[in-house]
């Protein structure tokens, strides 16, 4: 198994791309914690990795909070004493504000989306350092490469940071033996927190400049972060890795 006797904890990992993460690393034998503010979801999805033979818990996890961020860390070490992976994957979206330069939206995304990534790294890296080495996966967005329109600006921003932030760490901390990557998704299933990007019609639209013709399925990010997560990837950091049906390609 590819994860075999690693420790990973995946934040907004109750749904979506996070829980396909979540249920594939611990088929892989990774014992997971799944970290979200969806508690049911998050319960429900710990027990049946468990049902399936696998390793789960769940942590309820704010990643804009600090606080929080240390709790859900020392609860992880405490249930499995240590902590070799980290994908920071919880996010909001910025289709669903009408007014692209609202304040209150650019704090509130980029609370989540950016100092969320820069929370985990900081509660993280100091353990991985302690235990001779570690991984990162960062879920960032096409959104971050490019500019578009009708979202939000703090989603391209924040999406933005976080391809930067972990280029930054993978320089700051490789000789730590931490790699640092970031994956990048195109056109996937709609968001809890999309707007305008969910309408059949806009979708429709995007998905004409994508070269595969389709949507992108959740399991194929997750098999992506497995990739970087994984040791086949001992030697890759730094990197960006799009999965976007070639729309960065055009």
């Amino acid at each position: 198994m590819r994860l075999e006797n690693k420790v990973a904890l995946i934040t907004g990992g109750a749904s979506g791309m996070g829980a396909s993460m979540a249920r594939i690393f611990a088929k892989e034998g990774a014992a997971v914690v799944i970290a979200d503010m969806l508690d049911g979801e998050g319960q429900k999805l710990a027990a049946e990795i468990g049902q399936a033979n696998g390793t789960a818990m769940f942590q309820h996890l704010d990643v804009s909070s600090e606080s929080e961020w240390q709790a859900a860390i020392a609860a992880t070490l405490a249930a499995y004493g240590k902590l070799d992976i980290l994908v920071n994957d919880a996010g909001i979206s910025g289709s669903a504000v009408d007014d692209l330069f609202e304040t209150a939206a650019w704090e509130r995304i980029m609370s989540v989306n950016s100092t969320g990534t820069f929370l985990g790294m900081k509660f993280a890296i100091p353990e991985m350092q302690k235990a001779g080495g570690g991984s990162i996966v960062n879920i960032s967005s096409i959104s971050g490469v490019t500019g578009q329109r009708g979202i939000h600006v703090a989603y391209n921003a924040s999406k933005g940071a976080i391809r930067t932030l972990s280029k930054a760490a993978a320089v700051q901390h490789g000789r730590d033996n931490i790699r640092v990557n970031s994956v990048h998704p195109g056109l996937m299933p709609p968001m809890r927190t999309s707007g305008r990007t969910a309408d059949p019609v806009v979708r429709a639209k995007m998905l004409a400049g994508v070269p595969l013709r389709r949507d992108g399925r959740v399991e194929e990010v997750a098999n992506a972060a497995l990739f970087l997560a994984s040791d086949e990837a001992s030697y890759i950091t730094g990197v960006e890795l799009y999965v976007d049906g070639g729309f960065l390609a055009v």
